[in-house]
């Protein structure tokens, strides 16, 4: 095989790949279903570690305040996005289509 030949097939071989990464990672359905499952999860997390913001007692507020100043910008963006949304239980059948 020239040398030529391989990189013509090296080059075929990085093209295909990198069109099924685009495919994977940009155009394929299931992207937004991930990135919904990862905001569904953040705004669990963030619920967990805040839940004074809505009213809710927490014993361990006094430890994840200290959170705060780390996640001030996301903080408000979960507060805002929390505020105005219906239910996780919507969300949730709106994905599945009830």
């Amino acid at each position: 095989m020239t040398l030529a030949a391989r990189i013509e097939s090296f080059r075929e071989l990085v093209e295909e790949w990198l069109r099924g990464l685009y495919h994977g990672m940009i155009s394929h359905p299931a992207y937004e279903k991930i990135e919904k499952q990862a905001e569904d999860d953040e705004d669990a997390f963030m619920l967990a570690c805040f839940p004074d913001a809505f009213g809710i007692p927490s014993p361990i507020s006094y430890y994840t305040a200290e959170l705060l100043p780390y996640l001030e910008d996301e903080f408000e963006a979960w507060e805002r996005r929390m505020w105005d949304r219906g239910s996780l239980l919507e969300r949730k059948g709106h994905q599945y289509h009830f």
